[in-house]
């Protein structure tokens, strides 16, 4: 495991802060700063090398996040007449690739590129954006490539991924709360073989809880039961037993899954027996248009930049996709995507008596000691197309989206993370 990459707001007391281990692209601090108060919102362990242990915390997982049946391979695909075989490894069960495979993107190393000029996959205007932000320690775009077959996937692919900080804007006067900066990832992939097709579905696996560093002051303190949770959709995709895709919606209406009809907007209202683990299909007609999921190679000329908008827009002008926030804490999520929906999960497959909880969250920070995180002690965000879209176009968004890239695309998926806060009450 390569040296961490630490990148922060320029300021002494900067408000928002990342902790990037490149091994698996891994979230392992989120720093926030806030009333003279330091919060870390993603739980994990202690020692970067626990990650190891506690697969798809706070990683990146791809080639192809969630799950895909294996018991109909290889899989024939086809996009711009181009045709490939694919193999999914089974690794969850013998019917079930979950999350990339037995090696996914979360087991590999990723290289920190020092030097922009070694970028491929974003533009000159990007990068010009972008440098302003390296020079403050505030970006870092990481790479690595996948071979073909890794995985049982085809095709070789070079992946580049920006994770940047964007400085805070003006206090959102009408709710009183102060805008502590956002956090931008923008993944890029592009295969290097010409005459072939790959599946691609790539998000961050991280896991947020805006109580558990008041560990000292609030009552059970690591449940996210507490925190508010709005998702602007109106199905999720129904599941087999397996959790794999029936190619069927589920309206949310008048369930557990309409986080908007809940009395308090608590996660905890209605809670389900054994937690949530499904994805959200957004309701809104289509991703940005200024954003899109799959590019021509040929359109991605020196003068284009897709990153821009990003860093520069203002946070009271995005209609975000989903919002978590908490009272307690006083700390508001607000994210934005071009991806079709959400993954919403609360951690119920934890095992508290192995791995290690962070000491800012009130643990020993000791693998195996047996105080880590238990079931509902965080929500996992998880910004991805659905399961298996190539198998299933009746659960595809509006745009259609397949989850199929060519030789001769490039792969483009946003999210950005807008950072609030409000003084809670006394």
């Amino acid at each position: 495991m390569t040296e961490p990459v630490f990148l922060a707001l320029p300021s002494l007391t900067p408000s928002l802060a990342l902790e990037v281990l490149p091994r698996g692209l891994t979230i392992h601090r989120l720093y926030v700063q806030a009333d003279g108060r330091t919060h870390d919102l993603v739980i994990g362990p202690e020692d970067p090398k626990d990650h190891l242990n506690q697969k798809y915390t706070n990683t990146i997982v791809g080639r192809y996040a969630n799950r895909i049946p294996t018991d109909s391979q290889p899989y024939i695909i086809s996009r711009n007449k181009i045709t490939s075989a694919f193999t999914p490894q089974p690794n969850e069960s013998p019917s079930v690739s979950l999350h990339g495979g037995k090696s996914g993107f979360d087991s590999r190393d990723f290289e920190p590129l020092l030097d922009l000029g070694a970028v491929r996959l974003f533009t000159n205007k990007e990068k010009a954006s972008i440098a302003e932000k390296y020079d403050n320690g505030a970006a870092m775009i990481f790479r690595r490539v996948s071979e073909d077959g890794e995985e049982g996937f085809p095709g070789k692919l070079l992946l580049e991924v920006l994770v940047a900080l964007v400085e805070p804007h003006g206090p959102q006067i009408e709710k009183l709360e102060l805008s502590l900066g956002s956090i931008v990832i923008v993944y890029r992939a592009k295969l290097l073989d010409e005459n072939k097709v790959t599946p691609i579905n790539l998000t961050q696996h991280w896991g947020f809880n805006l109580d558990a560093s008041l560990k000292d002051e609030v009552p059970d303190s690591l449940s996210v039961k507490e925190h508010k949770l709005s998702i602007k959709a109106d199905h999720t995709i129904s599941l087999t037993e397996t959790g794999l895709s029936t190619g069927a919606l589920s309206p949310v209406k008048g369930t557990h899954h309409a986080h908007g009809e809940k009395e308090t907007g608590k996660i905890g209202e209605k809670w389900p027996e054994g937690g949530y683990d499904h994805f959200y299909l957004f309701s809104r007609p289509s991703p940005p248009s200024t954003q899109p999921t799959r590019i021509p190679a040929s359109q991605l000329t020196p003068d284009t930049s897709f990153v821009e908008e990003l860093f520069t827009k203002e946070p009271e002008s995005v209609d975000p996709v989903v919002e978590l926030a908490s009272d307690r804490s006083g700390i508001r999520l607000s994210f934005d995507t071009n991806q079709s929906g959400v993954q919403f999960y609360t951690n119920n497959l934890t095992n508290p008596s192995k791995g290690a909880r962070k000491k800012i969250h009130g643990g020993s920070g000791i693998s195996g000691k047996g105080d880590s995180y238990d079931v509902g002690t965080a929500a996992f965000l998880e910004f991805h197309e659905p399961l298996a879209a190539w198998l299933h176009p009746e659960t595809q968004g509006p745009d259609k989206n397949d989850t199929l890239l060519a030789s001769g695309e490039v792969y483009n998926n946003f999210v950005r993370v807008d950072v609030w806060y409000t003084s809670p009450p006394v």
